[in-house]
């Protein structure tokens, strides 16, 4: 009987040996866990604050943070200006979206000369074509400006070779490429004449001319 005691005895305190030691890898294990739980969030917490940093970073520094698969609109040219004139056609220099300054001339005009300030990229401006152009008029001698299409926020169609405008531009015209912006000095004998009739400018003539679409 003695010997069954003991050895009920005995058994009692290997379970509860077994059982100290089970709670004791338990209390391990939760503790491993936690440990775990707050690298994480701190790892988490690092994260959010270098996004915030880099975002914060990229503003100062005028650049976009982008997604993947996104492209920057920073420095794009825009269709038009902010009241939609002018129409510029895709890819545009935005040079076309100001008005230029047109001085007078310098010397004597002995023919048609064409000098291209912006150079476009489109289809080229053949006669029998119809051009939507923008432009400023002034008198070669004096620089005085007498026409605009910028005045009015219209852009006018011109249809080369049809005989609509002056040889000046039908002439200076052709080449042309969408896009571009042309300097015409054009002789008074290939615009209106010496002697203008009523209403038009006399003599020589300086244009410049925007080529907003090519058809």
């Amino acid at each position: 009987m003695t010997g069954q005691v003991g050895s009920k005895r005995t058994r009692r305190q290997a379970a509860k040996e077994h059982r100290r030691i089970a709670a004791e890898k338990r209390a391990r294990a939760r503790r491993r866990s936690q440990i775990m739980l707050a690298v994480l969030a701190g790892l988490a917490v690092v994260g959010i604050v270098v996004a915030v940093f880099l975002l914060v970073r990229g503003g100062a520094d005028g650049t976009d943070s982008l997604e993947p698969g996104t492209a920057s609109t920073a420095g794009a040219t825009p269709d038009a200006t902010s009241d939609g004139f002018p129409p510029l056609p895709e890819g545009a220099d935005i040079g076309l979206a100001t008005k230029p300054e047109v001085k007078a001339g310098t010397g004597d005009i002995t023919q048609l000369n064409v000098t291209t300030l912006i150079a476009g990229t489109g289809p080229a401006a053949e006669s029998g074509k119809t051009v939507d152009v923008n432009y400023v008029g002034v008198t070669y001698k004096d620089g005085k400006e007498f026409d605009s299409s910028w005045d009015d926020k219209q852009t006018y169609p011109v249809t080369l070779g049809s005989g609509g405008v002056i040889q000046g531009w039908d002439l200076g015209l052709l080449n042309v490429k969408e896009g571009s912006r042309v300097q015409l000095d054009i002789p008074a004998n290939l615009a209106y004449g010496e002697k203008a009739p009523a209403g038009y400018p006399s003599g020589d003539l300086r244009f410049v001319i925007d080529v907003l679409s090519v058809e």
